[in-house]
């Protein structure tokens, strides 16, 4: 009789598919099916803060450097990021939810044949060349017309991201693809295994959110059949009760098995997450896994701030016990920690696991 499932196989199980044996680049996006961006460096972008526990002698900003290389885009999934070209083909053609006028269209037009003609684009180019003026941003801002008239573009898959200088998107024509005709169940469900895979095992009420988000932004001209797609999720992928909630994993793999009953989750190898990451992005399970809440508070007023300005969760034998804030004053790295119980383990072997990941940060970094 095989035992029933634990939290302690759950918390194994993710911590163990998550954080793979580091692998190549192109292997390692596939392996995630998606990595979010986010431009925030403290102190480097989360993309790089992920990818470095999961590449090989990954180094910050090695993303952006190698990405017109790799067969990857950038992308809006259910956040913006990067993710297999494959997986972003299933997305397009893209039918946005807000209806452009025709004014929009031809401005989008002549922009669009402006691109075919360099090839390769800066936004300032567009910007200099059409003198579409300033707009109200999502912050209540004021930003160049030109750039939202691009992420709009982008976003309908009228351009791609080509490459990025100093941060900045570039853009060119999208890749000469022809899209088969699709059937809108079968690739909504694709794209809503690619979330599960990454994010497993989820909360009953996180796949919903999920799904959701798959629905509304990677492909909201099909968001109407979001609670559809929730019902064939639940139905096919593998799940168990444990502890009150219902949880969901990949068909085809096992939270219970031997694979991932292995104490090799439990080393003494120190992690600093980055707030993003597979193994942090969903709060909930965060919560329900480690007994603590944790909450990103970049954008919080530093006054009312727990933990600090971008807290890196810090994983250690199995659980997060706390966290630290890094940043580079003078060429220097500077590690801030907390515990959750206010005080670091008294493990002798704790110290050393914290110096070694400083080691490989430092590295990461450059320093």
């Amino acid at each position: 009789m095989t035992a029933p499932l634990t939290m302690d196989h759950l918390r194994r199980y993710a911590i163990s598919r998550s954080l793979f044996k580091p692998t190549t680049l192109s292997r390692a996006i596939n392996k995630l099916g998606f990595v979010q961006l986010d431009p925030i460096r403290a102190p480097a972008r989360a993309q790089d803060l992920t990818l470095r526990h999961r590449v090989i002698d990954y180094q910050a900003g090695d993303l952006e450097a190698r990405y017109p290389r790799l067969a990857v885009e950038e992308d809006f999934f259910i956040n913006y990021g990067v993710l297999p070209r494959t997986t972003q083909r299933l997305m397009h053609p893209r039918t946005a939810r807000t209806e452009w006028p025709r004014s929009r269209w031809e401005q989008a037009q002549a922009v669009q044949e402006f691109v075919h003609s360099r090839g390769v684009v800066h936004p300032r180019e567009v910007d200099s060349a059409f003198e579409h003026g300033t707009t109200k941003n999502w912050f209540g801002g004021n930003s160049r017309a030109s750039t939202q008239l691009l992420d709009g573009m982008h976003y309908r898959g009228l351009l791609r991201v080509a490459k990025r200088e100093a941060g900045v998107r570039l853009y060119a024509p999208p890749l000469a693809d022809e899209h088969d005709a699709v059937n809108p169940d079968t690739t909504l469900d694709a794209l809503v295994d690619v979330a599960v895979a990454k994010y497993a095992p989820l909360p009953a009420a996180t796949l919903s959110r999920l799904v959701t988000s798959v629905s509304s932004s990677a492909v909201p001209q099909w968001r109407e059949r979001r609670r559809e797609a929730l019902a064939r999720a639940k139905a096919r992928l593998p799940q168990a009760t444990v502890d009150g909630c219902r949880w969901f994993w990949p068909i085809g793999e096992n939270p219970g098995s031997r694979r991932f009953a292995s104490d090799n989750v439990l080393d003494d190898r120190l992690r600093l997450l980055a707030p993003f990451d597979p193994l942090v992005w969903d709060r909930d399970r965060f919560e329900r896994f480690w007994g603590w809440a944790y909450r990103f508070e970049a954008y919080t007023p530093a006054p009312k701030r727990v933990r600090g300005y971008y807290a890196l969760p810090m994983l250690w034998r199995g659980h997060v016990i706390g966290w630290a804030n890094a940043s580079v004053r003078d060429g220097q790295l500077e590690l801030e920690p907390g515990y959750v119980r206010g005080h670091a383990p008294d493990d002798t072997a704790f110290n050393p696991a914290l110096q070694d990941e400083r080691v490989r940060l430092e590295r990461f970094l450059s320093l």
